[in-house]
């Protein structure tokens, strides 16, 4: 249980990042099927993709070109440096030389030679740089290589905001498909999923796709394009040093897959472990007041302290074995820069390279380690997306709820009749909950349904307004079959008070206002005195401005209850639907609620699902159901005089209410 709670926050891959390296990769089932149905998705925006395919390719190229270029400055900077000691050293030579030449006792033929040789090499040094750095050309390659980043820049940045766009559009299409989807799905659905699930596909999954359409995607793209570009750069440097760089790549991939093997067990024990201590801490905090009325702080602490004490144990295994994977493959790729070092020192030496062709090689193979780690990570997180967008398309595939008849007919004037004639239904297939259920009510008619828990009685109201479909038989509502009508025209002749409130973050106005478009303020005090709420209302420092917060925890349970009734109050339906309406609420406010309710029923035809049986003396029927079906039906006296179910359950109740009272 804690752990579905836990995951529905977090999300299938616990953040917008993907999962990290030796994290468990969540997988679809059907990886093929999944992204040709992204692609449909995908498939408006072709000429867009296309686009950001080309503009990725051409940043990556002209950022890899960079380093080539770059080399060709450090081999002019350090040929002008070279040239310039060498210079140094040979004018003093020439001096002296020249002086012995000049003397003629020392004017030997060997001195004339070596002189000779000196000058030569003075002309050519003269020749090439004149023993000066070029400046002039260092920065003619500095301003080429600023124009090559910029150009590279402008290319990403249009490759990210023709993606941004892709993205953002793909998903509010499918943000819509859900949003619509959800609306047509039965009650069935909800009843049978946690709302974490729900929400965790509408918002994380949908999330997780979009944030890698509009990231992961075009790194996936830069990733293998500087793969293959930076192989390229290498082997037009020197083929054998990229085989030294080359040799040292498999290493890494045995490193990195032995030890993301050996982490991804300790991190799926953190991800269920941290599962269960949220659990807990969300069970502690709900049900605080019980755990301290009952004294069991200290066991809730012991048990935190146990499940965090196996958290701690669990989460520093699963990051000391994953974070070992960076030192390694640092540590291997130094032994690369290495090998790369001595072999290139060796060639400068022989001539065979320059040495400016080092310092880009080095740069190339710096580069080239990182795309193949980000793309092996990239798929991984390809993985997770594909399954994230799979259970969206599950919920898409959801058997919908059946179709308003094309031809619905209408009523104008609803009066409020209804009739179940030979009514059959089951949850599931082949389990029967009703059976030939046959009700007939009369305009005005108060019904109250009373019955144990899971007798049916919330079911009649669920089928009465399709929440759910009857599998044989018909519901009528004055004589048209409920079928035949749109179900947004049926449950407007509704007006339902259950005993689970329910109101939004907003002004007591606003939330007794929901029940009539346009609801006037004297609308709103009038069914607010009706329920018996305005006196309250205005007892709060803000009235009816008062804003309620995300829970409305800001007033009581009874208060709740008393606006929900006025909501339905302000609605003014023909027929009323009241599921134990004032469950909720003291006694005193209970009579109140009472005589208004009288007073609203007055005309209308009324259901009320009561546990209470002292509620519904003056129903002009109650229908008595057990096991689905409706074993007796009358008045008040008439079931008791017929000392059957009902007499059993009224005197039961009335017994207990008599102990309870005498006990006080």
């Amino acid at each position: 249980m804690s752990e579905r709670k836990s995951e529905s926050r977090r999300g299938p891959m616990g953040g917008h990042g993907g999962p990290p390296m030796g994290r468990p990769v969540q997988k679809a089932k059907d990886f093929k099927g999944t992204l040709k149905r992204l692609r449909v998705y995908l498939k408006p925006h072709a000429f867009k993709l296309v686009a950001v395919f080309f503009t990725a390719i051409l940043s990556t190229i002209f950022s890899i070109i960079g380093p080539k270029i770059m080399g060709k400055a450090t081999t002019k900077l350090f040929e002008g440096v070279m040239s310039k000691m060498a210079l140094n050293k040979l004018l003093p030579a020439r001096d002296q030389l020249t002086k012995l030449a000049a003397n003629k006792a020392t004017a030997t033929p060997e001195t004339i030679k070596k002189l000779d040789g000196v000058k030569a090499q003075i002309d050519k040094i003269m020749s090439l740089n004149g023993g000066k750095i070029d400046f002039d050309y260092i920065g003619r390659i500095i301003l080429i290589l600023i124009g090559l980043y910029l150009i590279s820049a402008a290319f990403s940045y249009i490759q990210q905001y023709i993606m941004a766009g892709v993205a953002q559009k793909t998903v509010f299409k499918m943000r819509n498909d859900v949003n619509d989807k959800l609306n047509r799905l039965p009650l069935k659905y909800f009843d049978s999923r946690t709302h974490g699930e729900i929400l965790s596909r509408v918002t994380n999954d949908i999330d997780t796709v979009s944030t890698t359409l509009q990231q992961s995607l075009t790194q996936l793209i830069t990733s293998l394009v500087t793969i293959i570009g930076v192989i390229i750069m290498m082997l037009s440097i020197s083929p054998v040093l990229t085989l030294v760089t080359i040799v040292t790549l498999p290493l890494s991939v045995l490193v990195t897959t032995v030890i993301a093997k050996n982490s991804q067990k300790y991190f799926a024990e953190q991800q269920k472990t941290l599962g269960e201590l949220n659990g807990h801490v969300e069970e502690m905090y709900t049900g605080h007041k019980i755990v301290k009325a009952f004294g069991h702080e200290e066991k809730s602490i012991n048990e935190f302290n146990e499940i965090n004490e196996k958290l701690y144990k669990v989460g520093w295994k699963a990051q000391f074995v994953s974070g070992i994977i960076m030192p390694l493959m640092g540590f291997i790729n130094n032994i690369g820069y290495v090998l790369v070092c001595v072999v290139g020192g060796i060639f400068v030496t022989k001539k065979k390279i320059e040495i400016g062709d080092i310092q880009a090689f080095i740069q190339y193979a710096r580069q080239f380690g990182q795309p193949i780690v980000q793309t092996a990570n990239i798929v991984n997180i390809l993985q997770s997306t594909v399954a994230s967008a799979e259970r969206v398309f599950e919920l898409l595939d959801e058997v919908e709820e059946i179709e308003d008849a094309a031809v619905a007919e209408s009523i104008e004037n609803p009066k409020g009749e209804v009739q179940f004639h030979d009514v059959k239904f089951g949850y599931e297939e082949g389990i029967t909950l009703i059976e030939h259920m046959n009700i007939d009510i009369k305009k005005g008619q108060t019904i109250a349904i009373v019955g144990p828990t899971g007798a049916g009685k919330t079911t009649l109201v669920n089928l009465l307004m399709r929440f759910y479909e009857i599998q044989g038989g018909k519901i009528l509502v004055d004589g048209i079959d409920i079928r035949d009508l749109k179900r947004g025209e049926l449950r407007k002749m509704f007006g339902m008070v259950l005993q689970d409130t329910w109101l939004f973050n907003g002004t007591i106005r606003d939330n007794i206002a929901y029940g009539k478009e346009g609801a006037s303020e004297k609308e709103i005090i009038q069914a607010a005195k009706a329920a018996q709420a305005d006196h309250f209302i205005r007892t709060l420092p803000e009235g009816y401005n008062t804003i309620l917060n995300e829970e409305a925890s800001n007033i009581s349970q009874g208060q709740k209850q008393l606006l929900t009734i006025a909501r339905a109050i302000l609605a003014n339906p023909p027929i009323l639907i009241l599921d134990e309406a004032t469950s909720s609420v003291d006694t005193r406010t209970e009579l109140q609620i009472q005589k208004a309710m009288t007073e609203l029923m007055k005309g209308r035809t009324s259901f009320v699902i009561a546990h209470r049986l002292s509620t519904i003396r003056d129903a002009d029927m109650i229908l008595v159901m057990n096991n689905g079906s409706i074993i007796e039906k009358g008045s008040h006296e008439e079931l008791l005089e017929k000392e059957g179910f009902y007499a059993e359950l009224y005197n039961s109740q009335f017994t207990s209410n008599n102990i309870q009272n005498e006990a006080v």
